[in-house]
């Protein structure tokens, strides 16, 4: 079953599979940051109302927007 970032808890892990949208240059800003495929992510913390989303990506924390967090499939670990 695929999900999506945004459906991950704090204290999930998964792995980046995909993008559900096909607009090269927001593409290019999540490959950017380090979202490629097969990369891991960890869920550090949300805000109080879940936007935004804060997670740890190749050593880095980035703090995503659930609606962009929502473009990005994910395979849960565990």
């Amino acid at each position: 079953m695929q999900h999506t970032l945004g459906e991950l808890r704090p204290g999930e892990s998964a792995l980046v599979t995909g993008f559900t949208l096909d607009e090269p240059d927001y593409r290019h800003q999540l490959l950017a940051l380090g979202l490629t495929p097969g990369a891991r992510v960890d869920v550090v913390r949300c805000a109080p109302f879940g936007d935004p989303m804060q997670v740890r990506v190749r050593g880095t924390q980035l703090f995503l927007r659930k609606a962009d967090a929502k473009n990005i499939f994910v395979e849960k670990l565990g």
